[in-house]
């Protein structure tokens, strides 16, 4: 019978992550997350209401942890270690996006959760066909929006980064700016198409990034230009995914 620690473990982590989000707004301690760039006009970056997926994610962490512990010996295992180091590699970042607010570092900070994620998804991938079970619907989804929504939050932090070195205003140069961030989102996106899996999650996650660019273009910034830009570039981005579909290899073994 397989043990119940790691879904323990998972199940406080997906716990943890939003009260680590809430420190500064809750308690008063540090910069609230995301308190650089509100109302920045900065138009790479994702309407506010957009972020509210990462609630989601936290119930779908909660939710597959919770399954390993009522039913471990229908738990998909091979998902729990790279989900728990991405949710300890998040609850870092939001920790130092609060406390500390160093840009550069935050960026830095991104990479293990980016890896970790693809891990998880990699894994879920070579777990498709062979497992049905509710627990690894629950890990899929888990591990694709993450893998889906951390690209994104990679991508609108390089112009973030850019600025925090050259002085930049969040409006100074703003499409080169917007195509750093949107490009980056599209490569992502195709290397994990080409590479990793076929779980539609990804682009659930990364598209509902890209559509809060576009709504913030619209309704905040005032250019609407690459709001409309945005939005055709998410389509063409669906419509890819949909015809041409995904053709990872299969992980060995």
């Amino acid at each position: 019978m397989q043990s119940r620690t790691l879904p323990l473990l998972l199940l406080i982590v997906g716990i943890l992550q939003p009260l680590a989000g809430a420190l500064a707004p809750a308690f008063g301690i540090g910069t609230p997350i995301g308190a650089a760039t509100a109302n920045s006009g900065a138009p790479e970056q994702p309407m506010p209401l957009f972020f509210s997926i990462w609630s989601v994610i936290f119930l779908a962490y909660a939710g597959f942890g919770l399954m390993g512990l009522l039913k471990p010996e229908r738990w998909p295992e091979a998902l729990g270690l790279p989900l728990l180091l991405a949710g300890l590699g998040n609850i870092v970042w939001m920790l130092s996006a609060q406390l500390i607010v160093y840009q550069p570092l935050d960026f830095l900070l991104l990479a293990p959760i980016f890896a970790c994620a693809w891990w998880a998804a990699r894994r879920a991938e070579g777990l498709r066909g062979q497992d049905s079970s509710p627990a690894f619907k629950v890990g899929d989804a888990a591990s694709g929006l993450l893998a889906g929504w951390i690209p994104v939050a990679t991508a609108i932090s390089i112009p973030l980064t850019i600025r925090s070195f050259s002085g930049l205003a969040p409006t100074d140069f703003p499409w080169p700016m917007f195509w750093s961030a949107i490009l980056s989102a599209g490569v992502f996106a195709w290397v994990f198409a080409s590479r990793i899996s076929r779980t539609l999650w990804y682009f659930v996650a990364t598209g509902w990034g890209i559509l809060g660019v576009a709504f913030h273009n619209w309704t905040e910034t005032g250019m609407h230009l690459i709001g409309h830009v945005t939005a055709a570039c998410l389509v063409i981005l669906l419509i890819l995914r949909l015809t041409r579909g995904a053709n990872p290899a299969k992980p060995a073994g």
